[in-house]
């Protein structure tokens, strides 16, 4: 059960966004090293069983400001486990009025009933994984769907009244410049209102890092993927969405209010198989392991080990990474406020990164990445996870 007190105080202390994993897929992606379960749809419905006892335990009901549904391939369960979902969450996680919920769904498992469905019990948000309109870098990616079958997806939710968020990866093998322009392009021409772009990563023990470490795939060039992480900050602007986090740009209005909580350090609830949580102050994961996890969910058993839980100056440097993955920043009120600590006082630590040019300050007195410095983030994040408060 949560304690009382998370109804009152702060949103860095009392949760306002839900996550939930659906880890089911029909297929595993070369790069994917998410918690996911692939052909095991018979376990669906206890699946669903297992979430209802998590949630249960908790309490409540909690009333949020966002849903976001992820995977794994949501979109893969049938329409009454979709209902069944949609109705726990109303219930366990009443959402406010005007709330952002968003469910995540791959072009080969989403079509018009289930996008008038999901409207139908709350959802108003699809996240859709296109990553490519390239036949050729979707089967680098070993992803499932035909290229053709993004834009119908696409016209199918905004046809159904939900907001689309598009996915799109670049750093493919094979792929280039012209051809990160065209899925840049295409997909602006599709009026998602939010689009999302993400620089390929080889995560080890996935069958694409093993043929990359075997040399049978060659990834791009460092100079290329910047080249292409450039054009995509060049391009999206003009074409009407503005950047506001690393990887994420939006039309105006449009950005993700459950990212944002992330990025701004805020609490939240995480419920399934791998799922995130950080509630009370301590970050926790369950287990990956969809038999674990369904059994220990369905016995009332624990179903992570103890979390962690960062205070002082540890905490304020975590905040600090995460608000300098967006664009405008860490604010100087907002940061005192979540941590108890200047922004001010952050700053020596960061010399090498400052004299690099990597940080600016901005007009407000705040801080954020430069634009070489959104090139080189993960630098950036090395420095303020090390040394942000320390030193000069």
């Amino acid at each position: 059960m949560i304690p009382d007190r998370i109804f009152n105080g702060p949103p860095w202390i009392v949760p306002r966004a839900v996550y939930v994993h659906v880890p089911f897929c029909a297929h595993r992606c070369g790069y994917c090293d998410f918690a996911i379960a692939v052909g095991r749809e018979s376990e669906m419905g206890a699946y669903l069983d297992a979430l209802e006892a998590e949630a249960g335990r908790l309490g409540g009901p909690f009333p949020v400001d966002t849903w976001y549904v992820g995977g794994g391939t949501p979109s893969l369960l049938p329409e009454p486990l979709l209902e069944r979902l949609g109705a726990l969450l109303a219930r366990r996680f009443p959402l406010s009025e005007g709330g952002e919920a968003t469910l995540e769904a791959n072009p080969e498992s989403f079509g018009p009933q289930k996008a008038h469905l999901l409207r139908g019990i709350g959802f108003n948000r699809v996240s859709i994984g296109i990553q490519s309109f390239s036949q050729g870098s979707l089967d680098a990616l070993t992803r499932p769907h035909r290229a053709d079958a993004s834009a119908e997806a696409v016209e199918v939710a905004l046809n159904a009244g939900l907001a689309v968020s598009a996915d799109l990866i670049f750093g493919v093998p094979g792929q280039g410049l012209s051809d990160w322009e065209n899925d840049i392009r295409r997909v602006a021409s599709l009026g998602p209102s939010h689009v999302s772009a993400y620089g390929l990563t080889y995560e080890k023990g996935t069958p694409l890092e093993r043929l990359t470490r075997s040399g049978t795939v060659l990834p791009l060039s460092d100079d290329l993927e910047a080249a292409m992480y450039s054009l995509a900050m060049d391009l999206l602007p003009g074409l009407g969405y503005q950047q506001y986090e690393i990887s994420n740009y939006a039309l105006s209005g449009m950005w993700s209010r459950h990212n944002e909580a992330y990025w701004a350090n805020h609490a939240y609830f995480g419920i399934g198989m791998g799922a995130a949580r950080y509630v009370g102050g301590e970050r926790s994961t369950n287990t990956r392991d969809l038999s674990d996890y369904i059994r220990k969910a369905l016995a009332g058993e624990p179903l992570s080990r103890p979390g962690e839980r960062l205070e002082g100056l540890e905490a304020a440097r975590e905040t600090l990474y995460l608000n300098l993955r967006r664009t405008r920043g860490a604010d100087p009120a907002e940061f005192l406020s979540r941590t108890g600590m200047e922004l001010s006082a952050m700053v020596p630590g960061l010399g090498r990164v400052t004299r690099a040019g990597l940080l600016e300050p901005t007009v407000s007195g705040g801080l954020r990445l430069t634009r070489k410095g959104l090139l080189l983030a993960d630098t950036v994040a090395g420095e303020v996870l090390s040394r942000a408060g320390g030193p000069a």
